[in-house]
């Protein structure tokens, strides 16, 4: 098959050595400019001219999240802002633009290059190679994918799946791209066909924030909305990275520094959205070069110390409440709130020097933070995967909702938790079944309404389906969209096991690693891109998605599709169903003639979705209603529930080790790299690097941009490396490190994961650099 995890090129082969071997790459020192801005607009123009799409991608632009006549963003999950007209970023624009490419990529190309071949190519040299433009199976005697019939891919997977000893040696995966409608009938699917095997990217990302709101709120979404946001007197911000992750943010935090709110971010890693921001839709700012504060106080926090911020911040408020009760909101605690007198024990009983040393800030540090939130009548706390991505992210989620119980700060007009979700229609993805651990309510629901009976049984998530197929449990594996091979820990190992199914199913847009390091029989399905226009038997359709903040829309798009042959995502699911289970009762094809219908039967099942299709075609569609948002706590104390986790001890006992995040770089989305530039951190044409702090450098005897090999330690005492890696240096704190994913993926072992989340640690991995000898 070759080596399928090379180094990263802007070529088609590898080539042997990658950039940072060769010296094919270049620092270009600190970015200095403004978030977005001209750097945006700039780069715009440029991908718009490499895709050949410089008018169909500006016309994309005019239609890309605007309510009823526009499709959604395929990027990230960040709520439109009704008071934009021209509602858009930079990664927005290279998602579309990256879908909309002229390039194709059909049985031509296979016949010509084999899948040995292709798995020597690099991640961006596959992608770009352009669109699926028909169903290709794997002719295991040729080693080349060779075309097949839409009929006969449904009976081959209908085959495989009929043959299983048991529904759970099945999984289907799902990553954030599949709309609300696709997501009810892919779970259902599932469903009846008798597992809860449903991992999905959310896994490995924001598990660990569900689970931490559900325990405190009974909600496992945020309960701020970007209303909460313009209208908060403090907005704190920790482990995001908002210029590359989530742009449209960047307004957000410019508009509250403007009215005289508190921006606070909490970021190992000095980043530019931290600093000062152009918004490009603000033309009189472009053009006169007038940029905006993006916050008022930056805290460099160890990887992991969120926590012991949190707390210490926590522990103000009680020394505060000694002589001036009015900082807490006893009203609220009293009447809403359960264990608070536990909790406060638990703050008191924390000693300073702990806090500081966990947090790695200083005490007035802290108080500075503290100070802020005791300031404002009016808290958002928002939060990404720097918080989740640790085994004490649940732990983390709720000590942040301790603090904002304190003084009232949820259930009332800006204040709330915010997860930042990444993918769009992520959350979506959950809220419409998409859920390996289902409750008996969800599931008795479901069951009344459509006619089945679900397995009870607890499925598997992303890290258990690894080791799964790793152990050769799982015989069929079916992606939705998504890189899993790339996006899952351990690397190597998933591929290994994907390698010992009997057939694996790739739903996707464009070719991948998934694909060719695949099962004994293989099927790549393409589908219809979130821009094109999607015919069915009652005319064009349109699909929901649901925000980061809970609000649902539609999305329809316009685009001819790439290809005639391609079908969309509810229709493939439908006809595998139907091909699978051809005596269910559950009228697939009917659903897919209409997907109003889709709709109407959701509308029975799930929460807050009564009338369904007349809310989402309001003008902005609906928020989806919370309790917790109205102070409802449906806890089983019937009140949002106090934590009282142990602090956690962040800092390896060997003072050699450091604790390493894996993060994207800014022209990267998710497992897609759109070039090797990541221009907020000053490189150009390399991946694969570590950033270092100065010091760090200096005692290990490694310069800026030596070669130094990576050496991780799992917690089952296994090792795994990456060498020839260059070492740069960046700001973070001592004993902290930086690198992309998913390239250090390989570094995560299969038992690198939270026993709270069930999560992979990806922001705390246990490493040694030296230089490479």
């Amino acid at each position: 098959m070759g080596d399928a995890f090379g180094l990263m090129k802007n070529a088609p082969r590898q080539g042997g050595l990658g950039p940072a071997a060769t010296g094919e790459w270049e620092s270009t020192g600190e970015y200095t400019h403004p978030a977005a801005g001209w750097g945006a607009a700039l780069t715009v123009g440029k991908v718009l001219l490499e895709q050949r799409q410089p008018v169909a991608g500006t016309k994309a632009m005019f239609t890309m999240n605007h309510p009823k006549s526009g499709f959604d963003c395929p990027g990230c999950a960040w709520p439109d802002d009704k008071g934009v007209a021209l509602d858009i970023c930079e990664n927005g624009i290279k998602h579309v633009t990256w879908e909309m490419t002229h390039k194709r990529v059909g049985k031509e190309f296979f016949a010509e290059h084999s899948v040995s071949e292709l798995a020597e190519w690099t991640d961006f040299a596959l992608e770009d190679a352009g669109r699926l433009v028909g169903p290709m199976a794997y002719d295991a005697a040729t080693d080349h994918y060779v075309p097949i019939s839409w009929n006969d891919a449904f009976r081959l997977i209908a085959e495989h799946l009929r043959g299983l000893d048991s529904p759970d040696q099945a999984a289907f995966y799902t990553s954030g791209r599949l709309s609300n409608e696709a997501s009810f009938l892919y779970q259902l699917f599932a469903r009846e066909l008798g597992t809860n095997n449903l991992p999905d990217c959310s896994n490995m990302c924001h598990e660990g924030s569900g689970r931490g709101l559900t325990a405190s709120l009974a909600t496992g979404k945020g309960t701020a909305d970007l209303e909460d946001w313009q209208n908060c007197d403090a907005l704190f911000v920790l482990g995001v990275n908002a210029a590359s992750n989530a742009p449209r943010m960047l307004t957000s935090l410019a508009e509250a520094v403007e009215r005289g709110a508190q921006v606070v971010h909490v970021n190992p890693l000095r980043e530019v959205a931290a600093t000062r921001t152009i918004v490009p839709h603000e033309i009189l700012d472009m053009a006169t070069f007038n940029d905006h504060p993006t916050s008022t106080l930056n805290l460099q926090v160890r990887p992991g110390g969120d926590l012991a911020l949190i707390r210490g911040m926590a522990k103000v408020v009680f020394e505060t409440a000694e002589s001036d009760a009015s900082v807490l909101d006893r009203a609220f605690l009293e009447g809403y709130t359960h264990d608070y007198e536990a909790y406060r024990a638990l703050v008191e009983a924390t000693p300073w020097d702990a806090l500081v040393t966990q947090a790695g800030l200083t005490e007035a540090e802290i108080r500075a933070a503290a100070g802020i939130y005791l300031a404002s009548e009016r808290t958002v706390i928002s939060w990404c995967l720097g918080v989740s991505q640790h085994e004490h992210g649940v732990d983390t989620v709720r000590e942040i909702v301790n603090l904002l119980l304190l003084r009232g700060n949820v259930g009332r007009l800006g204040t709330g938790p915010s997860p930042v979700r990444g993918h769009s229609n992520v959350q979506g993805n959950r809220t419409c079944g998409i859920n390996h651990k289902p409750t008996e309510e969800w599931l008795a629901k479901l069951d009344e309404v459509c006619g089945i009976r679900s397995p009870r049984d607890p499925g598997l998530d992303t890290v258990h389906t690894v080791a799964a197929l790793h152990r050769g449990d799982l015989k069929v594996f079916v992606g939705m969209g998504g890189n899993f091979v790339r996006a899952a820990p351990d690397t190597k190992l998933t591929a290994e096991g994907m390698s010992r199914c009997d057939l694996t199913v790739h739903v996707s847009t464009k070719l991948n690693r998934s694909h060719l390091t695949h099962g004994k029989a293989a099927l790549i399905l393409p589908c219809l891109g979130r821009t094109e226009r999607d015919e069915q038997e009652s005319g064009p359709q349109s699909i929901s998605t649901e925000d980061a903040m809970s609000s649902v829309m539609l999305s329809l798009g316009s685009r001819k599709p790439a290809s005639p042959h391609l079908l969309s995502e509810p229709a493939i699911i439908a006809r595998m169903a139907r091909a699978t289970m051809p005596d269910s009762k559950t009228p697939w094809e009917w659903y897919v003639g209409d997907y109003d219908r889709i709709r109407d039967t959701m509308a029975k099942v799930l929460p807050g979705f009564e009338g369904f299709n007349e809310l989402v075609r309001q003008h902005w569609g609906f928020r989806i209603p919370q309790p917790a948002r109205e102070r409802d706590f449906r806890t089983p104390s019937g009140k949002a529930e106090f934590s009282t986790a142990e602090l956690p001890d962040v800092i390896p006992a060997d003072s050699d080790v450091l604790v390493l995040q894996t993060m994207r770089s800014h022209d990267q989305w998710n497992t897609t790299i759109y070039s090797a530039d990541d221009r907020y951190r000053g490189v150009r044409n390399i991946r694969e690097l570590i950033f270092m702090n100065r010091k760090d450098m200096r005692d290990r005897g490694i310069a800026e941009g030596d070669l130094v090999d990576i050496v991780a330690t799992s917690r089952d005492g296994s090792k795994r490396s990456v060498t020839a890696f260059r070492a740069l240096e960046y700001d973070t704190p001592r004993g902290s490190a930086a690198g992309y994913f998913p390239e250090m993926n390989v570094l995560l072992g299969p038992d690198d994961y939270s026993r709270q989340s069930d999560q992979p640690l990806m922001k705390s991995l246990r490493v040694r650099v030296t230089k490479t000898g």
